[in-house]
């Protein structure tokens, strides 16, 4: 289940927190798992109109679901995305000297936005390029923009590095739009913000600044179903490799959920190599109550102990969390090693999604 009003809420935390500065969108892998084709157009009755995408292909699919906004392309143009870029009205994001000399020479004065890198070794001119592209005389964009490489950590010292050199790059480009601020840019400041941010993950429930206590409103709940019930006795094995090994007579979920949806191998209660580094792997709900997973995550299925449970409060065809009100997307994802991004945007197309507005 979606929750879309929570996303529209984030979103307006986010407008809110850029000051000045107007608040646009990141969308791009399907809006982080959420469904773009729900996610945006909610968004735009909010009041986004700033949208940005991967490539061509993302921007065509949500350009007739977002009338009046601005579609931006980050992977930029290329001589097989440029039809479909012209035919959407959508907005390429330079990233390089050769982006810059295709799209000026074949797009007839078309609006585009140009990134320049200040310092995360991505996408993007130079510093020095960007200088040279302004001062050339050609075609100016519309947006000058680049990206932080550490805004989810404040006191990271290339934040400040970052922002100083691109106010002065920014400058170089008098009367055209700047944006730097990610999620976590956002809460960077003032000096952050230029005239448009740009939030992502905070919007879909993510923490947006690492330690501070995350007051985004949780957006994805995500369950499988109970399969079956085992009762299994102590000194019994569960799962492949039999790497789980019960120290007591225990009652086992088995439920349809596996790495193939999504739901990482990563994150096994025993058997992996990453349970050295994260002892307990992961987890879900049942009724507000977390219950381990044991054994090693399947393709298809996972083991969860219910034993604690009262007898009776598990029986097949339940439902188990795996991602909502009990368990945050933080709290999964660090469990199987991992960022909520990663966790949100590898949901898989198994779990039949339902949206509340």
């Amino acid at each position: 289940m979606v929750d879309l009003a929570a996303l529209a809420a984030n979103w307006v935390t986010m407008r809110d927190h850029s000051g000045q500065a107007r608040c646009g969108a990141a969308v791009k892998a399907d809006a982080y798992g959420t469904g773009a084709d729900h996610a945006a157009p909610r968004l735009l009755r909010e009041g986004c109109r700033d949208f940005f995408v991967a490539d061509a292909t993302e921007g065509a699919r949500l350009s007739p679901l977002l009338p009046g906004a601005r579609i931006y392309v980050l992977n930029g143009v290329f001589e097989g995305s440029f039809a479909t870029i012209l035919a959407h009205d959508l907005i390429p994001v330079i990233n390089s000297p050769e982006q810059a000399a295709f799209w000026r020479a074949s797009s007839s004065g078309r609006p585009y936005t140009l990134q320049v890198d200040t310092g995360m070794n991505r996408l993007g001119l130079t510093p020095e390029q960007a200088v040279a592209h302004a001062q050339d005389g050609g075609p100016q964009p519309c947006l000058v923009m680049s990206h932080l490489a550490c805004a989810d950590d404040p006191g990271h010292a290339l934040n400040a590095h970052q922002i100083k050199i691109f106010e002065g790059l920014a400058a170089c480009f008098p009367g055209i739009e700047a944006s730097l601020a990610n999620s976590g840019g956002i809460h960077l400041g003032a000096s952050a913000h230029h005239q448009l941010t740009r939030p992502g993950i905070a919007l879909y429930g993510g923490e947006p600044v690492n330690g501070v206590q995350n007051r985004m409103r949780p957006v994805v709940t995500a369950e499988a179903r109970v399969l079956v019930v085992r009762h299994a006795k102590a000194g019994q094995s569960v799962s492949y490799g039999a790497a789980h090994v019960l120290a007591r007579d225990s009652r086992i979920a088995v439920c349809g959920v596996g790495y193939a949806d999504g739901f990482h191998r990563a994150g096994s209660g025993a058997g992996v190599p990453l349970r050295r580094a994260v002892a307990e792997g992961a987890f879900g709900a049942i009724e507000g109550v977390r219950v381990p997973v044991i054994g090693k995550i399947t393709m298809d299925l996972t083991m969860f102990d219910v034993t604690d449970l009262p007898d009776g409060a598990v029986k097949p065809g339940d439902w188990i969390e795996l991602l909502g009100p009990t368990i945050n997307v933080e709290d999964a994802a660090g469990a199987a090693g991992t960022i909520s991004y990663e966790l949100l945007t590898s949901l898989g197309r198994r779990y039949g999604r339902s949206y509340v507005s």
